[in-house]
């Protein structure tokens, strides 16, 4: 029998689709995570934006085209925040919304049902048995912070967070070289009253690169940086979400920060480690937001010199509060996106410019158009030319900035 697990949106996503496909290996399928033709479709859908929705419906008529008599399995935020809109789209289906992912495969012979009961405790799954050098391991999931413009919380439920026994034993089995800890909301970690902090600190002694998934700003505090600094391998690389340089658009939001305490995290992250790589989101167009506002967030841009940005427009979420207010026109949103992808390009050069001379720990991935690529510890694309191709780290000199990362050259034993 061969299945295809499909995949929309976050890394959290990916890491559940990992499991259901090691899940479906233990059943005797073979499993794609392309779209092509098989008997069972399991797609793991998003709604963080109306474009994400839009794209995880029309995967159920990619599907009918490919199987028109394929058993098909809708789960994720999109279903979860419409079932009918996806319970419409065949004969033989199954819908789950985001809770009991767990349970999928336990109902595959039940067709034509919608199953969703929230949890309060964090759902263990199968350990994915990858190839990949870097794995994404989910650790948390929910959210309680409820920003204004987000419907996150309302699909995922409140925050639960796994237990670090099972983190640590799924790590060990799976012995990748690096681990990507990920969460909706990893800042928020807490089991049975152990922080974030202290799920590091029960890492010291994993074999293998550590590298934190987004974090929120107030999470940030010598503490935490001591223990990422006691870990044997961490990787520095901090994915710290802004979403806006304007106090007054932070706090339409509900973020609780200001941009002068964001830009204070910064420079105690860069006093621990100083090559870190810091990326971030940033909304444009948010409604309340000026041009004086959009100004504030190309200074504070500017300030902190980001390793890279992932800019995106307002898109305005139904049950939301921030779904009430006056939405900017698609022109000013446009122009604001232009003028961060212009800063997205130029935060990327300068950060690689800043490495030149330096030496990495390269983790290899994929040898495409020509050249060896991978990543550094700090989440600088690296490009190689001459490598023979290792799942072990290595160590490479930055040469120059290059496409969206940087050429370097392996530095010999």
């Amino acid at each position: 029998m061969k299945a295809v697990v499909f995949t929309l949106g976050c890394k959290v996503n990916e890491c559940e689709s990992d499991a259901l496909i090691a899940g479906l290996n233990k059943r005797g399928y073979t499993v794609s995570d392309k779209l092509e033709k098989a008997d069972l479709y399991i797609v793991n859908t998003c709604a963080v934006t109306a474009e994400a929705e839009k794209k995880s419906r029309q995967t159920a008529s990619r599907i009918k085209k490919l199987n028109p008599n394929a058993k098909i399995i809708f789960t994720g935020c999109a279903v979860e925040k419409n079932c009918k809109s996806f319970s419409e789209k065949s004969n033989e289906y199954l819908v789950t919304g985001t809770f009991n992912k767990s349970k999928i495969l336990d109902m595959l012979d039940k067709v034509g049902e919608q199953i969703s009961s929230p949890s309060t405790v964090f759902e263990e799954m199968d350990f994915p048995k990858t190839l990949r050098t870097r794995v994404f391991v989910k650790v948390q999931d929910g959210c309680n912070n409820f920003c204004s413009y987000c419907i996150i919380p309302y699909l995922r439920g409140r925050s639960r967070s796994r237990n670090p026994e099972n983190i640590i034993k799924e790590i060990e089995t799976i012995k990748p070289k690096e681990v990507v800890l990920n969460g909706i909301n990893l800042s928020a970690y807490d089991y049975n009253g152990l922080k974030l902090v202290d799920l590091i600190k029960s890492l010291k002694g994993v074999n293998a690169r550590i590298r934190l998934g987004s974090l929120e700003v107030r999470v940030i505090d010598d503490e935490l940086l001591t223990a990422l600094k006691n870990l044997k391998d961490f990787a520095p690389h901090f994915h710290l979400s802004l979403q806006s340089g304007s106090d007054s658009v932070l706090k339409s939001m509900n973020r609780h920060y200001t941009a002068k305490e964001y830009i204070e995290k910064v420079d105690l992250i860069r006093s621990y480690f100083p090559d870190a790589g810091i990326t971030t989101d940033i909304i444009v167009g948010f409604p309340t937001e000026t041009d004086e506002n959009f100004k504030e967030t190309l200074s504070l841009v500017d300030r902190v010199k980001f390793s890279d940005i992932h800019p995106f427009p307002f898109s305005p979420r139904q049950g939301t509060v921030a779904y009430k207010l006056k939405d900017l026109s698609p022109e000013i949103k446009k122009e604001r996106l232009n003028i961060l992808l212009s800063k997205k390009a130029e935060c990327k050069k300068q950060f690689a410019q800043s490495l030149v001379g330096k030496t990495l720990n390269f983790l290899f991935e994929e040898e495409k158009d020509g050249y060896y690529q991978g990543y550094s510890e700090n989440y600088l694309r690296i490009y190689l030319k001459n490598f023979v191709p290792d799942k072990d780290i290595k160590k490479v000199r930055v040469l120059e900035p290059f496409n969206d990362g940087a050429l370097c050259e392996e530095i010999g034993e």
